[in-house]
């Protein structure tokens, strides 16, 4: 029986097992004050008593059961009714029953008569024990052990007792359920046939990967909530180091210490299976490719065999041919031409083929030779770039670098090619283009002479030469292998060039490779040596209760990190062994993936500082014993972000000797995204650090830069700019730019060390980007800015650190407002089209002009109106005023941005054309400042008239504000159609007026 099942009951029948126990460590049931228990159904009475002695241990139920039976507010007749049922329904062991009789005078002392003359009747083979008060039950229980209703000290809440019933056998059930699922799939496994051929296997080998993931899942769901029940269960002591468990609840402790044992085991046997199991499919893989193959070749050898076969039986045909002639047969004259024939021709195919035998030997000499001499001087060459520069400045260094050359040119004659007439003499007959032969010579003659002029100069060092000596030979740590010759003692070819390049590469690709592999050992030592240690039952009285259920906190998604590198990118990186110079390709193959490191830096700042919180306890030292780290875990805890940073320097130095190969545009590509990733890490740190902000960052959209800025403001009341008090001092402030919105926030340096060091930063302003102008030079400063809004009501003036981070700030918000232009001419091309359709639809031109007249008067004081969301079907009714300034860009802007053939306002070739010269008015929607004597300064919201229009986008035209003519860019003015009653003027908004 399950509480699920009878919670309706126990809600509101008030039997309680408070966890208490008697003097021989018997269980208790209390039956308080219930005058409806009579009504109670029979069925119902006995799945309650069945379920009350059930939830005691096995051990503490043989002791037997003390029944508690509260009647001192009722009457003889119940206190007998209840004794009764009890006798025909309680299913335990009994080992006491302790009635509170009645306190009235009358039925207390008709209950002491009663008892003592039907005491028979009760059919109870333990004691019955009337008491007059809680102090007489108090001689039989211990009052520690007794709810305060009955005058004890324990506290109790039957809902409380209910839930926690409730969570622990529905946990139970889970584990019940995950471990026959899993017993089920590892049966199906274990059956399954394995197929005949390479695509069935890989196909088989996907689905039970899937449904494998789906296991895990299921069991990190089932042990996240025993995780969490442990923590209910444990929680008054941790509010209360005080607090002492009832028996209750150290059962129930145990019961889910046990269950969550059990899913550990589960899962532990699990993995081992399934580990044997891929292994098995993937070695089924390998053995149907490998058969696959074998087929291959068994079909070309057959060909070959039935080609041998043809010859050995033209060649005995031929000698059955002349043994007819020795016996003089009559047609000798036919058979002997036949017989002539095969031969020739069998003689002829054993000629070619011992030639052919012949040159393919003579090749593999030749090859064997070029190779041997290659890998001579590529040695020869990584010797002296190996030697270091600074133990040759001294003479017993330059003595022994000396002898190091000496030895390894001892050894030329064995590996080296001879003389080079005689090579071509001796395989004339091989030699082709492909071979390169010329190239070997010149690369041993190369190498060859750059050890000469070593040698020379390491004989001059050793002679004791008084003065300076200069860098003989490049350091494997140079910055490029273009190095000028004026910084070693000898000029290089660009052949030497080419062969050190190459070797660096592939040095730098072996470092790649082994810090790979160290890296993802020291993942797996961190996880088994430490985190799985922590599940580990026998460690878990060195575990700190600050420690408890944080494994996530402490170790973030390091085992995702691991799974990653062990599975895909490290055998990713082994395939590229043979092509270093295409390693490219595999970062931007798993770019996406990388970007689990972003996860586990977010979370590195509360890893620490449990860490530290933690990093005297014992668990951690014995772990580190046991794994014989001279180093804590908060080195090993530090390496991903060590990993991640590495790779870009990684990239840097592949780059750096890859001048002209296939691959270097992908990794200059794999470059650039790993740096994408560093950023947005960077960026997100500091994301999490803002404070006070009440909105949900999320809604704002991604964050595009941030930085910190000197700030001026300034506002526009009436006619009259005011500064503010403080405008000669401005203030720092740290702007985070996202597609939405610009905060400012207050920097603020925290004390502490570690993470905990790193700056805060206090929300102050936002801006959305809807309603955001921007002028590229304020003040005749490059490194200032201006951000406004509302018509440059207020403005904020930005100085940078530096002009190239102001130029990139303001690339950066023009492209935001570009995007937003855009929006809004797609808005336009709808409204336009339901215009249209209005019109077909024969909507009459008065009803229509009088519905937009009451927009006009409700947006009296707006020039533009607000563009609904693009999801929101236009509407002439629906639409709701913008702020002009949310398409405003100052001049700068203008001529290198909007006014070109790309511009969202004139790129559309197909529904508006370029802009044509049109007779009327126009309104402007940015700021243009005067940038030549012939051109016109005007602001956003004035109205010209256009006169002529010129080249290249420029319009001629008459500014009716200040009655002033010029030159001005067509991307920055808008039509203005209302010359009629019944016209409306269509805004860059696509707001009508």
């Amino acid at each position: 029986i399950f509480v699920v099942i009878i919670i309706f009951v126990l809600t509101n029948v008030p039997l309680v097992v408070a966890g208490g126990r008697g003097m021989n460590g018997g269980p208790i049931i209390v039956f308080p004050e219930f005058p409806a228990f009579g009504e109670l159904g029979e069925e119902e009475l006995q799945n309650v008593l069945a379920y009350l002695t059930s939830v005691p241990s096995v051990a503490a139920s043989g002791v037997g059961f003390i029944l508690i039976i509260d009647r001192r507010l009722d009457r003889w007749a119940a206190v007998k009714a209840t004794l009764l049922r009890i006798a025909g329904s309680f299913p335990g062991n009994l080992h006491l029953v302790l009635v509170l009789r009645p306190t009235t005078l009358f039925q207390r002392t008709l209950s002491d008569f009663l008892f003592k003359f039907n005491k028979d009747e009760f059919k109870m083979k333990v004691p019955i024990v009337m008491l007059s008060s809680v102090t007489e039950l108090h001689a039989y229980i211990d009052p520690g052990q007794l709810t305060t209703d009955l005058g004890g000290t324990q506290e109790y809440c039957h809902e409380s007792w209910i839930s926690h019933r409730t969570a622990i056998e529905a946990f139970a059930l889970m584990v019940k359920t995950t471990a026959q699922t899993l017993q089920a799939f590892g049966t199906e496994l274990a059956e399954t046939e394995l197929p005949n051929d390479a695509e069935a296997t890989t196909n088989l080998l996907h689905t039970h990967t899937l449904k494998k993931d789906k296991m895990k899942e299921d069991l990190r769901v089932a042990l996240s909530q025993g995780g969490r029940l442990l923590e209910c269960i444990n929680e008054p002591l941790q509010t209360d180091p005080e607090y002492s468990m009832t028996h209750d609840e150290m059962e129930n402790l145990v019961t889910v210490q046990r269950l969550l044992g059990q899913l550990d085991e589960t899962e532990t046997a699990f993995d081992d299976f399934w580990e044997r199991h891929h292994t098995k499919l993937e070695q089924c893989l390998q053995l149907r490719h490998f058969e696959m193959h074998f087929r291959e070749v068994s079909w070309i050898m057959g060909n070959v065999v039935v080609l041998c076969e043809v010859l050995d039986r033209a060649l005995s045909l031929a000698c059955d041919g002349d043994r007819l002639i020795e016996n003089s047969h009559y047609a000798e004259d036919s058979i002997r031409p036949k017989c002539s024939e095969l031969k020739g021709v069998c003689e002829e195919i054993n000629s070619t083929l011992r030639s052919k035998k012949n040159f393919l030997l003579r090749a593999m000499e030749l090859h064997h030779a070029l190779e041997k001499a290659s890998r001579w001087c590529e040695e020869g060459i990584f010797l002296l770039a190996s030697q270091p520069v600074d133990r040759c400045q001294s003479q017993d260094g330059a003595e022994a670098a000396l002898q190091e050359l000496e030895r390894y040119l001892d050894t030329a004659l064995l590996h080296t090619l001879a003389d080079r007439s005689a090579i071509c003499c001796q395989y004339e007959a091989v030699l082709t283009t492909q071979l390169r032969v010329e190239k070997v010579f010149q690369k041993q003659s190369s190498v060859q002479e750059m050890f000469e002029k070593r040698r020379v100069s390491l004989k001059k060092l050793a002679a004791k030469q008084t003065r300076p000596v200069q860098p003989v030979a490049p350091r494997p740590e140079v910055k490029s292998p273009q190095s000028s010759p004026s910084k070693c003692t000898f000029k290089t070819t660009r052949l030497h060039l080419n062969i050190v390049c190459s070797v660096l590469y592939r040095h730098v690709m072996n470092e790649l490779l082994e810090t790979e592999r160290a890296y993802v050992d020291e993942l797996l030592c961190v996880l088994e040596g430490y985190a799985a240690e922590m599940d580990n039952p026998t460690m878990a009285h060195l575990i700190p209760s600050t420690l408890l259920s944080k494994k996530d906190i402490l170790f973030g998604n390091m085992s995702e990190i691991y799974q990653f590198h062990k599975r895909t990118f490290l055998k990713d990186l082994e395939a590229y062994t043979d092509c270093p110079e295409l390693v490219g390709r595999c970062f931007l193959e798993r770019m996406k993936d990388l970007q689990i490191y972003e996860a586990y830096c977010q979370n590195k700042p509360r890893s620490e500082s449990l860490w530290r919180q933690c990093s005297d306890c014992a668990f951690f030292q014995e772990c580190q014993k046991k794994l014989e780290h001279k180093l804590g875990l908060d080195s090993y805890l530090l390496k991903p972000v060590q990993r991640i940073t590495k790779y870009q320097l990684l990239l840097k130095e592949l780059l750096k000797y890859s001048k002209g190969c296939d691959g270097c545009d992908d990794l200059q590509e794999a470059l650039s995204s790993i740096l994408g990733i560093l950023k947005a890490v960077n960026d997100s740190m500091h994301l999490i650090a803002i404070t006070g902000y009440e909105g949900n960052l999320s809604e704002l959209g991604r964050l595009l830069m941030q930085g910190s800025f000197s700030v001026w403001t300034e506002h526009k009341k009436g006619h009259a700019k005011v500064k503010d008090l403080a405008r000669f001092k401005p203030m720092q402030r740290h702007l985070f730019l996202h597609e939405k919105a610009l905060l400012f926030c207050k920097r603020r340096e925290e004390n502490g060390e570690g993470y905990e060091k790193a700056p805060s930063y206090s929300f102050k302003h936002s801006l959305s980007m809807s309603a955001v102008g921007i002028t590229e030079n304020a003040k005749g400063d490059n490194k200032k800015f201006e951000i406004w809004c509302n018509s440059r009501e207020e403005v904020f003036i930005v100085q940078a650190p530096t002009a190239e981070i102001k130029t990139a700030w303001v690339n950066e918000i023009r492209k935001v407002l570009t995007q937003q232009l855009q929006a809004c001419r797609g808005t336009i091309k709808h409204r336009l089209s339901f215009l249209l359709l209005s019109f077909l639809l024969h909507i009459s031109v008065t009803a229509y002009n009088h519905m937009f007249q009451k927009q006009v008067s409700r947006r009296a004081q707006t020039l533009f109106l607000r563009v609904p969301p693009a999801t929101t079907p236009p509407s002439p009714s629906g639409w709701s005023g913008w702020n002009k300034a949310s398409l405003s860009v100052d001049a700068s802007e203008e001529n290198d941005g909007y006014s070109s053939g790309e511009d969202p306002m004139n790129s559309d070739t197909e529904e508006e054309g370029l802009k044509k010269l049109a007779p009327g008015k126009y309104t402007v929607v940015a700021d243009c400042e005067k940038a030549g004597p012939q051109e016109l300064s005007v602001k956003s919201g004035d109205t010209v008239q256009l006169i002529k229009e010129g080249e290249e986008g420029q319009w001629f035209v008459k500014n009716l504000r200040s009655s002033k003519e010029g030159w001005v860019a067509a991307a920055n003015l808008l039509s203005l159609i209302s010359e009629s009653k019944s016209s409306q003027s269509l805004s860059s908004s696509g707001g009508l007026h």
